[in-house]
Formats: C-alpha cells, structure tokens, sequence
C-alpha cells in the first residue's frame, strides 16, 4: 500500500515536483512529538497510546523512541506488533470481548492488564489461567460531549459494575476500573462526571482500586478550533479527590495523540455540474467522514498554487462504482477548482491506516514524510 518517499518540506511541494497518481499520506514527526510532550506533561499518570488509531509501524516507533511505556491493545495482531517494535511495553488489553484463543495469545504475550464488562467474560479469564495482573472493570454512562459514544457495545452500567469489580477483587487480581467518554470529546466535564461515578462503584463495592484508566476521547483540532488539553488534564486530576485515596491515573489516547500529525491529499479525476470525483473516499482514507465533522482543508493546483476562489459548495463522490461512496455534505470548494487539483485534508492521523478497504482496485496512496504541515 505505502510508497515511502525522502522527507519533504511540505504537501503543496511535493504535489508539484512529484504528480503523484494516487492519494498521499503526509507524517509530519515533530507534531506528532509535541503532542507526546504535551500528554506527557500535562497528565499525571501513564500515557498508552490506542494503536487502533494508527498503527503505523512509523507512528508506533515514533511513540515508542518518544517515551510511551504502554500500549491498549485490541487484538494478536495489534499485540504481535507492539512486541516486535516495542518489546518492553506494557500491554493493556482493553477489547473486553475475547476468544479464548486471543486470550491464550494475550497471555503468552505478558498482558500487563485486561477489561472486562461482563461476568462471563471475567470467567473466560480466570479458566484460562490469567494470573498475577490488573483487571480493570469497564462502565458506561449516558454522557454527552463527544461526535459518539461507545456505550451501545461495551460497558457495564453502574449496578453491574460495582458487582463485578468486587468479583475482580475476591479473584484475587489488581482491581481497576476504566471507561471511555467517547471519541473527539469537547468537554472535559464528562471526565469529571465518569470519575465521579468511578468513586461511587468503588466505594459501593467496598473495593480500593489501584488504577483508574480515563481511556480515551481526547480530541484533535480536527475542525480547526484551537484545544487547550491542560483543560483535560485539570479536570480530571481534581475530580480524582473524589476518591478517598487517589488511584494512580492512565490514559489511553488515539486520536488525540496522533491526528493533528498527519495530512491527507486527494486528487480531482473529474468535475461535472455541481459535482466533484475523487481518487479516494469513503471505502478509503476518508471512511470516518459520514460519521464525523468534515477536517480543515485547502486547496491546491497540481502545481502547487493555493486556490482561492469563494468557496462553491460540491457534492463530492469517491472513484468506486459504488453510489454510496459520497460525503455526506456538499465541501465548500473554490470556485475555480479544475481537474487534477489537489484536496488536502488536516489532522488525519487517526484510522485511516486501519480502515482503508481494496474496494474495487483503490487503496493504495503515498506516504510521505514531511517537515510540517
């Protein structure tokens, strides 16, 4: 899929000296470095990186040579990976619905910490054997702030919860909990309100937890809007005292940590009456794109040159031949687009990686890394 090429200065000049053929993923590191900084100093408590997000063996070793200890985990192959390029880092397997063969591979791995959501599932642990580990208890609350939750698939609800954290800590495991707000969650105060309810579970199970995992959600500044993520960071460190005695703090970002380092390009193969076709969509890098705010973006000729025109509002299609391959908004182009521009999009480091399909023959693209964005 990926066509490494030689670092360059930016998108619109590697675009013009190159007239790639096919879509192209920009990485610019040091972006994605000072995200890693920000998380590292900002949170007091273990950053893990979601490689669900992007598990780019370029991202991942990036991450890894930047300091990041652990790693949240989703699968063998996410877990084989993490141990080839990171063999020290602790895996913390947080899909909380597993065979018993994928926990027989988390096992021999040496998964530091697993999730449960379910007493089933904390059974399947114990028959095979899990030992010596953390189990943080997932839970779920209807809490708003984020593009989407995840509380329709995993999480136990308050009641189910406080059961099965004292049925972790009779096993004899390290007891944890762990939920997730949501991905690109805006508002900090559905940490507090998660934290707040991680308090009550613990002290109505009569269990001291050891950790708290405030997952994920940390969002990007997909949109353009500038984020304070101290403001985050704040809120969940004071809502922590709501615990008689505070529980060390991990977070698991994906998003947040990865998005804003990455661009995207598509090319213009054609235009017609008020409609634009692409060289990719929704079966590939722009697959997030019916379920989330359309990026920032800009415009340039295959020269190059910025276009700004006023902005003419397009219905776009992606290359299959399948109807449904069509953004769900009209994008606001410029006026004076022409065949064979380029479209790019900003902070997309997140799942496009792990997403893109071979509908039809696309999904190959560039990877190119570059000095900024």
């Amino acid at each position: 899929m990926y066509e490494p090429v030689a670092l360059q200065s930016d998108p619109a000049l590697f675009l013009a000296a190159n007239s790639p053929d096919m879509p192209v993923y920009f990485f610019a590191p040091a972006i994605l470095d000072a995200h890693l900084a920000q998380f590292r100093a900002g949170f007091d408590g273990l950053v893990t990186f979601a490689v669900k997000a992007n598990p780019d063996e370029a991202v991942i070793a990036r991450l890894c040579a930047g300091g990041i200890a652990g790693f949240d985990v989703a699968s063998p192959d996410e877990i084989a990976l993490i141990r080839r390029l990171c063999p020290v880092a602790a895996l913390h397997y947080n899909n909380p619905v597993r065979s018993r063969a994928e926990i027989a591979f988390g096992i021999a791995a040496g998964v530091a910490s697993w999730s449960v959501d379910d007493a089933g599932e904390l059974a399947k642990l114990i028959a095979a054997g899990v030992a010596d580990c953390e189990i943080a208890v997932r839970f779920k609350l209807a809490v708003g702030g984020a593009a989407y939750d995840f509380g329709a698939k995993f999480g136990a609800d308050e009641d189910a919860a406080v059961d099965l954290l004292r049925q972790v800590a009779q096993a004899g495991f390290t007891p944890a909990l762990t939920f997730h707000v949501g991905t690109q969650c805006r508002d900090p105060q559905a940490y507090v309100t998660y934290i707040h309810a991680a308090a009550r579970i613990a002290a109505r199970a009569g269990v001291t937890i050891e950790r708290l995992n405030v997952g994920g959600g940390f969002p990007s500044a997909r949109d353009g809007t500038p984020l304070d993520m101290q403001r985050f960071f704040d809120a969940i460190h004071s809502a922590v005292d709501a615990f008689p005695k505070r529980p060390a703090l991990v977070c698991e970002p994906g998003r947040g940590l990865v998005a804003d380092s990455h661009a995207y390009g598509v090319q213009v193969k054609s235009l017609r009456a008020g409609r634009v076709y692409l060289n990719d969509g929704i079966y590939g890098g722009l697959s997030e794109f019916p379920s989330m705010i359309v990026p920032r973006f800009h415009v340039v000729s295959h020269d190059g040159v910025a276009r700004c025109g006023a902005a003419d509002p397009r219905i776009v299609f992606g290359p299959t031949c399948d109807s449904i391959d069509q953004l769900p908004n009209p994008l606001p182009l410029p006026f004076d687009l022409e065949e064979g521009d380029w479209i790019v999009f900003s902070a997309m480091g997140a799942y496009l990686n792990g997403v893109t399909t071979r509908f039809n023959g696309y999904g190959d693209r560039f990877s190119v890394t570059v000095d900024h964005l």
